[in-house]
């Protein structure tokens, strides 16, 4: 086979396996009229020039459908990084000079290249530290900072500040100067969105809304009253360029890309996670890193800036009716022919209305039912979603995954740290063994204490497996014979940990108190032969089964009675 033949199906592949339905492409016609403004508006936020808007969803939209492997991610301008890389260079170069240009799309170069290198040590992992209750969170975090800012485009005012406090303040004190017409028709979009998507949901109402705001605007002469449009965009699909700064360019550019992969990373998976989630898929956060590295060239070639993973463009996608990266690829194309043949009547479009719709994806993003149930059933994993959620809203959205990382691994370290440990006791009726939490006092049986202790032992936990059964050996109603550990919810034991272990199991040798060690997983037990505790154990006193243990535990008390 000829290697044009096996691209060709290779590519053939790979779009037969992310197609959808009629459905998915109505739903790109939906996705791109929604979010062809707002690519425009992220533009601004880049300090770049309009169309540069429409070029992130062009290119770089099909190299991640071809490449990622999510069904819903939509892979377009982000507000996040086009923050972080705009604050960036505005201290090296003059925002909106060629030569700023030309370090942007060197950015997306470079965040290309780490990419394959995250690829490469398959950083994907960062999602496994994303449980649902921070992906909750974090997309009720970014709805109300999103929401927040859309506000100043439906009321009319301008935004001097990309902080949602700031902005929430902004708001307050830019009362008086609302700009009522534009309050009105954003009020009126808003109405038409929401219902046609509890009534229509898919059906294209956002393209509807867009088409008769732009025919209403460019009739009645909207911009005469007061009412702020997108303005002018040049048209044409863009050239193919490589981005070639110097070196001593390139290496002030290394911390501002570095800065933009780890939100890349970190949000997309964030983002794929979390619908993936929702309609009970798995996903592959390390192919879709593939498909960013892929998406973030053709942003670099194409003259364009860095584009990243969209919670709020998803949103969108898969409130349209989007199953599938068909939609992309059909927002792709209408994004080629806006720019070939229609890029005129986009000026047009009064911004409070693309406020407006952006506004409802926002609200819709703040899952309510699910917030409400993560409160009833886990009361501690709310609050942590809370603290995501504000995190997001009063520092921004990188801030807030990485925060919603360490509040996850903190909380998982908590339990480690402090875990349930267990004393084992016959039932009366049945004479079954039934746990019970460890307290002074509590024996097994005459002679014998069974104790569990339900997590691995690492040095932050080990002095609690010390202090439990010196306290049970020492408040035990009768001389304490024989303990027996039941180690099945122990896999793993640093060197720490072991050294605590050895010392109290040679303390109770010294007093004559046999140790067992029941239900000892093969793993486990390679960790104690490596830290000496079989040696000092002894091999006799190990055990698979914990009724074998048991019962060499009775034989040892009743020999020692028989004594």
């Amino acid at each position: 086979m000829s290697p044009l033949l096996g691209i060709k199906n290779w590519l053939g592949q790979r779009i037969t396996k992310k197609s959808g339905s009629w459905s998915d492409m109505l739903a790109g016609l939906s996705l791109a009229s929604m979010n062809i403004p707002q690519v425009l508006g992220y533009a601004r936020i880049a300090e770049m020039p309009a169309v540069c808007g429409l070029y992130t969803v062009l290119f770089p939209l099909v190299a991640f459908a071809l490449f990622g492997s999510s069904r819903h991610l939509v892979v377009a301008a982000d507000s996040a990084t086009a923050a972080i890389f705009s604050s960036g260079l505005s201290e090296i170069v003059s925002p909106g000079s060629a030569k700023y240009m030309e370090l942007v799309s060197a950015v997306a170069l470079l965040n290309a290249g780490f990419l394959l290198v995250a690829r490469l040590f398959r950083l994907g992992f960062l999602a496994d530290f994303l449980s649902r209750t921070v992906l909750v969170g974090f997309l009720a975090g970014v709805g109300v900072q999103v929401g927040l800012s859309m506000l100043y485009d439906m009321t009319g005012l301008v935004s001097s500040s990309h902080n949602t406090l700031v902005q929430a303040i902004g708001l307050f004190q830019g009362f008086g100067q609302m700009q009522g017409l534009s309050m009105a028709i954003a009020s009126l979009s808003c109405v038409v969105l929401l219902a046609g998507a509890r009534q229509k949901p898919h059906w294209p109402v956002g393209l509807c809304v867009v088409v008769v705001s732009i025919l209403c605007s460019w009739g009645l002469d909207l911009q005469h009253y007061d009412v702020a449009i997108l303005g002018s965009i040049r048209g044409g699909l863009p050239a193919f360029s490589i981005p070639l700064p110097g070196w001593h360019d390139m290496l002030a550019l290394l911390p501002i890309s570095a800065s933009c992969v780890f939100v890349i990373i970190a949000q997309s998976a964030a983002t794929s996670r979390a619908f993936a989630n929702i309609f009970h898929e798995h996903d592959d956060e390390n192919a879709d890193i593939v498909g960013l590295c892929a998406a973030n060239a053709a942003a670099a070639l194409t003259g364009t800036f860095t584009v990243n993973g969209s919670p709020t463009q998803t949103a969108m996608a898969v409130q349209a009716g989007a199953r599938s990266q068909t939609a992309q690829l059909v927002f792709a194309a209408v994004t080629a022919c806006v720019l070939l043949f229609f890029p005129a009547p986009l000026q047009y479009l009064p911004r409070c209305v693309l406020g407006a719709i952006v506004f409802c994806v926002a609200v819709r993003m703040i899952d309510i039912q699910a917030l409400n149930g993560i409160r009833q059933e886990s009361p501690g994993e709310f609050r942590l979603a809370l603290v995501t959620a504000a995190t997001v809203v009063s520092v921004g959205v990188e801030q807030g995954i990485f925060i919603a990382i360490a509040l996850s691994l903190f909380r998982h370290v908590r339990h480690s740290y402090m875990p349930h440990t267990l004393i084992m006791a016959p039932e009366a009726s049945t004479g079954m063994l039934e746990a019970e939490a460890v307290a002074p006092g509590e024996q097994s049986m005459p002679g014998i204490i069974i104790y569990r202790f339900c997590a691995d032992l690492f040095y932050a936990n080990c002095n609690l497996f010390a202090d439990d059964i010196t306290t049970l050996i020492s408040s035990a109603p009768d001389p304490v014979k024989c303990v027996v550990v039941d180690c099945s919810a122990i896999t793993d034991i640093d060197y720490s940990a072991a050294q605590v272990v050895r010392d109290v199991l040679q303390r109770l040798h010294a007093r004559g108190i046999t140790v067992l060690f029941g239900r000892v997983a093969p793993f486990f037990l390679k960790d104690m032969e490596r830290h000496h505790i079989t040696a000092v154990l002894g091999k006799e006193n190990i055990y698979m089964q914990l009724h074998t243990a048991l019962a060499s535990a009775h034989k040892l008390c009743d020999g020692a009675k028989a004594l």
